[in-house]
């Protein structure tokens, strides 16, 4: 049996929550976040960035080994040496164990250089707030290099060392092409394998796009207890040993419920059990606030929509969103309203109000909800037919594809297009999707775009601000090119985008994921908006569309699909409830659940998650080895996840039309 020792990953989880501590990596509790390492890193661009860090400082010895004691040993004689570079070399103090990414010795002096797949402009960026308070989003990765430095310290004392993040330096373009394609993925017996194709002199590998950070001042801080604003009530040093001494004796730290709850991993529906595994959501809430099962069927405040105030009040006991009255949510300094729809605050009332009002829900029984009829119909009359629903599937990649591009440039690798006529036709209209490995795709992709949306000028629809984001990142990539039709691409870009204080196109797209959040609200999605939550909350309150989607018509005549046949899109559990359509398509991943991935993965450039499945299946398919069918198999399933995407966006307006129509 392996010896409990606090590790990094661990030692994360336990700043995230020390309650979690006691969860993790235990067979009978449910684990949300995606298992699969290999998948996280491969869509990140860990294990590319690691590889080339290797080669960026040569030389080095690595020590494979997974058990303890050997790569411990083995660490332990390579550092007799006067002079040494180690990757992923183990430390072990008491019951603190650590392997570092990249070790240099010279004599008694020691760089520690912690490699991260993460991003970072020197002559832009800094880890520190002007007030010298570590800027959150640097939190996990600087109190990581943190416990790297203590652990190692205590091990060796005698050691002088320095401190380092290897990041991905922005401000660099690839000088090189196939730089990226060099490291190719692939898995042994479950572990992760790096295979660096071609040459890798410094001419094959052209100028550096790591930038190298020491950062020994701020991790002074941290010792010191001056990172933040709020000066902790215990030492980095007494934080670490508590954590470790409660791993080790595997038992649970009371930390206090908040606001982070909501998101907890340990986490599983009362009305889905998942194989008979263990809640630790719901064991915490038992034991912290005494909930019952009946607790856990009231609307929590960890749901209400956008409020920055439930740690505050989960604080005082209060849980429940039947606890919260207008005044409490009314933000101290409320502007009075500058445009249609509801406002954040007028929002948030409308949710516990409802909540209040109505259980939740079952399929096929009346749904309240809310819908601004004249509001939408304001907006309706400034729009053209046909309608087009529009959807990108994107990645930021670390190491560039191709020469000029730089670290986290958008990839855009896939599109969907439906069209709705006036006349009530509906087509799957278009799509485009690359799959060859090592391909810029973005331009080939915004020409073919524009020929999809360039035969009419009927109004765009997208989802979130996404598109628009990616679009104008093309732009800009267009105006740095050689490409010989790029004005007129930027031009008709900007006819169907926006940018802060440069341009509003006169077709510029609108965002329909806006109007859910101005104009409308269902119960049944718990405060999201999110098209995967919306979507089944609007099929299931519409008796229009459960009537005509559950008839096997998309896919034929009637509805014409590019990648479904005879599809039934409302469909029932033996139980009786609605099956979310997202459900029905086929796995990107054969292994793993779409919307597990979708869940475990954020695009660093756009911050937007719901693309996660197909991200993981687009980087398996750059940078891994695979068959011609597994490689059939990923793309046509990459299809039917990005068409779905946009037939959802048109069963959602199809439902806001039939009430705008209908009047109720």
């Amino acid at each position: 049996m392996n010896p409990r020792y606090l590790t990094k990953s661990r030692f994360k989880i336990g700043l995230e929550c020390p309650t979690k501590l006691f969860y993790t990596k235990k067979e009978e509790y449910f684990d949300g976040k995606l298992e699969d390492e290999f998948l996280q890193a491969l869509a990140a661009g860990g294990f590319q960035v690691g590889e080339l860090a290797k080669l960026y400082y040569p030389g080095g010895t690595n020590i494979d080994e997974l058990d303890y004691e050997i790569s411990l040993a083995k660490t332990a004689e390579l550092l007799k040496k006067q002079d040494v570079i180690i990757y992923e070399a183990a430390f072990l103090y008491r019951n603190l164990f650590i392997r570092a990414d990249l070790l240099i010795k010279k004599g008694n002096a020691v760089d520690l250089i912690e490699v991260k797949a993460k991003s970072f402009d020197p002559h832009e960026e800094s880890f520190l707030t002007k007030q010298g308070f570590i800027i959150p989003e640097w939190e996990p990765y600087l109190y990581d290099a943190a416990f790297q430095k203590f652990v190692i310290g205590q091990a060796y004392p005698s050691f002088h060392l320095s401190t380092f993040l290897l990041l991905a330096d922005k401000s660099k373009a690839a000088s090189v092409n196939g730089l990226n394609q060099k490291f190719l993925i692939y898995q042994t017996e479950g572990r992760k394998q790096v295979k660096v194709n071609g040459p890798v002199d410094k001419d094959s590998l052209g100028e550096k796009i790591l930038t190298l950070q020491n950062i020994d001042a701020i991790l002074e801080k941290i010792y010191d207890g001056t990172e933040k604003k709020d000066k902790s009530m215990e030492s980095f040093e007494d934080r670490v040993f508590i954590l470790a001494e409660n791993y080790s004796k595997d038992s649970k730290i009371m930390h206090p419920l908040s606001s982070k709850c909501g998101s907890c991993e340990f986490r599983i529906e009362l009305e889905k059990p998942s194989a008979g595994l263990k809640s630790g959501f719901h064991e915490c809430w038992r034991e912290k606030a005494s909930f019952t099962d009946a607790d856990f069927q009231r609307p929590s405040v960890l749901e209400v929509w956008n409020f920055q105030k439930k740690t505050e009040y989960i604080q005082q006991g209060i849980y429940f969103q039947d606890q919260l009255t207008r005044a409490m949510l009314e933000p101290k300094n409320r502007k009075e309203k500058t445009g249609p729809g509801l406002s954040r605050w007028e929002r948030q009332v409308l949710q516990i109000e409802m909540s209040a009002a109505v259980n939740q829900p079952t399929v096929g029984g009346p749904l309240v909800h809310y819908i601004d009829i004249s509001g939408l119909e304001v907006l309706k009359s400034g729009w053209k037919y046909p309608y087009h629903f529009i959807d990108f599937e994107t990645m930021a990649v670390a190491i560039p594809f191709t020469k000029g591009r730089k670290p986290y440039e958008m990839v855009a690798f896939q599109f969907s297009h439906h069209r709705l006529s006036e006349d009530g036709t509906l087509e799957h209209k278009g799509q485009w999707i690359s799959a060859v490995p090592g391909v810029f795709p973005n331009f080939d992709f915004v020409r073919s775009l524009r020929e999809e949306l360039n035969q009419d000028e009927g109004t765009i629809f997208r989802y979130a601000d996404h598109e628009n984001t990616v679009l104008n990142a093309i732009y800009h990539q267009l105006l740095a090119s050689d490409e010989k039709d790029k004005n007129a691409l930027c031009d008709w870009i900007r006819q169907i985008t926006h940018k802060k204080e440069e341009w509003t196109g006169p077709r510029d797209m609108v965002d329909l994921k806006k109007l859910i959040e101005k104009f409308c609200y269902n119960p049944m999605t718990r405060g999201s908006i999110s098209i995967k939550q919306v979507l089944p909350a609007i099929l299931s309150s519409c008796d229009y569309l459960k009537e005509k989607y559950a008839k096997p018509i998309y896919g034929t005549e009637t509805i014409r699909s590019l990648n479904f046949k005879e599809q039934q899109w409302v469909q029932f559990s033996a139980q009786g409830e609605l099956i979310n359509p997202y459900q029905l398509l086929p796995r990107v991943n054969e292994e793993i659940e779409n919307s597990l991935l979708d869940a475990s993965f954020t695009d660093e450039a756009t911050d937007i998650q719901d693309g996660g499945a197909a991200l993981s299946a687009y980087a398996k398919m750059q940078f891994t080895e695979m068959a011609p069918p597994e490689r059939e198999r990923i793309v046509k399933a990459l299809l039917k996840y990005c068409e779905l995407d946009t037939f959802a966006m048109v069963l959602v307006w199809e439902g806001l039309a039939h009430w705008i129509n209908t009047g109720k």
